[in-house]
C-alpha cells in the first residue's frame, strides 16, 4: 500500500478518482520495479535466487549420469529455481570436450556429466583444438565406484581379476602371431583409460608398448567387442553387464576392487557461465545433489534403473542394469556375487564432496602417462579447476547435515589393491614408487 493511500486511511478523508487512480499506477511502477529486479519473485530475490532459470548439461549413457537425469525426471531443477535446464545426450566425451568449448551460446552446453580429469585436461588446453584453454570448473563428484574393466571370451580360460598379470603371456603370443592387441577405454586421459592402465601395469603390461590403446564411446563397447575389435575394455555400467548378458565377454573386476571408494565422474561446468550465473550455478548443484541423496537409497535403485533405461535416456533393458546396481555381480566366467559393495555409490561415504585430494591423484596420473608435463604444479592446478567451496555453500544451502560434509578437502593416504600408497602432499614419491610409466621420476 502507497504512503498516500495509508494517509487518506488514516484521516478516514474519502479517495476521490483520481487520488485512487494515481495511488494506483505508484503502486503498479513499484511493483513493476521489483519485478525487473527481481523476476523470480521477491521471496526468491531474498533468498538470492538463479539469474536465470535455463542451463544445458551434457550427459552420456552411463549409471552415473542419474543424477542429472532424476534431477531432471523428479522436477528438482525446476523445484529449485532452474525449470528450463536441458539434460542433453553426448555422442561421446569428445563430443561433449567440443560443446562444452562452444557453450550454449554457441549451441554447445554449459557443463555435463564428466570424466573427472576432463575439466582440468580442457582447463589446459591438452585436449582441445589448437591447444586453447577453456576454463572449467568441477563442482561435484557424481559417485564413487562401478566401472569395470571387461575381457573378450577368448580369454576366459585365464584366471583374470584384479590381477592382471595372466594376460602377459596370451597378450605377448598373439603380438608374437602378428595379432594386434586392443584395449579400449573411453577418452585418453580420462578415468576409464587411467583405470585401465594402472590395472595392466600392475600386471606387469606396460599399455603404450604391450598393447594398442584406441578410443570407443561408452554405448559402442559392447558391439565393438562382439565383432572381435577389442580385447579388453574399460567402461561404467551399464555396459560391462550387458556384455556379460549377452555372452560376449566377462568383467575380470570391477574398479573399486582396484581402488576401493575410488572417485570417478563429476559436474563440471564452464568457468566463464559460473562466474557469470553464481546463483544458478548453486541452484543447479542443489538439484543435482538432492537426485544424488535420492539415488542413493536402496529403495529407489528399481526405479532409478527403470527410469534412465528409458528410450530417451539410455535405451538399455532395465535387465542389464539392475543387477550391479544392487551389487549383484555376474562377472561372466562362473563367478557370481551377490551383494557386494561394488554398487554405485551417489552420496554415501561423501560420494558427491569433490575431495581435492582426489582430482590430484588424477592429476599426477595423467603426468605418469605423459598426458601434463612432470613440472605441472599439481595443487596449484587442483586449486583453480575444484570448486569444493562452492559443493559447501550448495550443501549448506540444501540443508545437508554436518555429518555429510567432509572436515577437510583431503581424504588423505588412498592404497590401492597392489599395495602402492598415494599421499596427495607427496605425489612425486608415489610416481617414484611405479615401475611403468613415461617419465623419470
Amino acid at each position: 500500500m502507497t504512503r498516500t493511500m495509508t494517509k487518506h486511511i488514516k484521516t478516514g478523508q474519502n479517495l476521490s478518482r483520481r487520488t485512487f487512480l494515481k495511488a494506483s499506477a505508484s503502486t503498479a511502477a513499484l511493483m513493476s520495479a521489483i519485478g525487473t529486479q527481481f523476476p523470480f519473485g521477491v521471496h526468491v530475490a531474498e533468498a538470492a535466487g538463479p539469474e536465470v532459470t535455463k542451463a544445458v548439461l551434457g550427459y552420456i549413457a552411463l549409471m552415473d549420469a542419474s543424477a542429472l537425469v532424476i534431477a531432471k525426471e523428479k522436477g528438482l531443477f525446476a523445484k529449485h529455481g532452474m525449470p528450463d535446464v536441458e539434460v542433453a545426450k553426448q555422442a561421446s566425451w569428445g563430443a561433449t570436450r567440443d560443446n562444452l568449448v562452444l557453450g550454449s551460446e554457441s549451441n554447445g552446453i554449459d557443463g555435463a556429466h564428466i570424466l573427472t580429469p576432463m575439466p582440468y585436461l580442457i582447463s589446459t588446453g591438452k585436449v582441445t583444438q589448437n591447444n586453447v584453454p577453456t576454463p572449467m570448473y568441477l563442482m561435484a563428484r557424481l559417485n564413487l565406484d562401478a566401472q569395470a574393466i571387461s575381457v573378450a571370451n577368448e580369454y576366459k580360460d585365464l584366471k583374470v581379476t584384479a590381477d592382471a598379470s595372466p594376460l602377459k603371456a596370451a597378450f605377448a603370443a598373439k603380438r608374437a602371431a602378428g595379432k594386434e592387441v586392443k584395449v579400449a577405454m573411453t577418452f585418453p586421459g580420462g578415468t576409464h583409460d587411467l583405470w585401465i592402465r594402472y590395472w595392466l601395469a600392475a600386471g606387469g603390461i606396460d599399455p603404450d608398448k604391450d598393447v594398442s590403446t584406441i578410443v570407443v564411446p561408452p554405448p559402442q563397447m559392447v558391439a565393438n567387442m562382439k565383432v572381435g575389435n577389442m580385447d579388453a575394455f574399460c567402461v561404467g555400467e551399464p555396459w560391462n553387464e550387458q556384455l556379460v548378458n549377452q555372452g560376449i565377454g566377462f568383467t575380470a573386476c570391477s574398479t573399486g576392487e582396484v581402488w576401493a571408494k575410488h572417485p570417478e565422474k563429476a559436474l563440471g561446468m564452464r568457468a566463464a557461465w559460473v562466474d557469470k550465473y553464481p546463483n544458478a550455478a548453486r541452484a543447479v548443484m542443489m538439484a543435482v545433489m538432492e537426485a544424488q541423496q535420492w539415488c542413493d537409497k536402496p529403495e529407489n535403485r528399481e526405479e532409478m534403473s527403470a527410469i534412465v533405461g528409458k528410450r530417451q535416456w539410455f535405451n538399455v533393458p532395465v535387465v542389464d542394469i539392475i543387477g550391479r546396481a544392487k551389487g549383484d555381480i555376474n562377472y561372466g566366467n562362473g563367478r557370481v556375487e551377490k551383494g557386494t559393495k561394488q554398487f554405485m555409490k551417489f552420496w554415501q561415504d561423501h560420494a558427491s564432496y569433490p575431495f581435492k585430494s582426489h582430482d590430484a591423484w588424477f592429476v599426477t596420473e595423467d603426468i605418469r602417462w605423459g598426458k601434463f608435463e612432470p613440472t605441472t604444479d599439481v595443487k596449484a592446478l587442483v586449486d583453480k579447476v575444484n570448486r569444493e567451496d562452492l559443493w559447501r555453500d550448495a550443501a549448506k544451502a540444501l540443508g545437508v547435515a554436518a555429518a555429510d560434509i567432509p572436515a577437510s578437502a583431503s581424504r588423505g593416504k588412498e592404497t590401492f589393491f597392489d599395495g602402492k600408497i598415494f599421499d596427495p602432499e607427496n605425489p612425486a614419491a608415489y610416481l617414484k614408487s611405479l615401475s611403468i610409466k613415461r617419465i623419470e621420476v
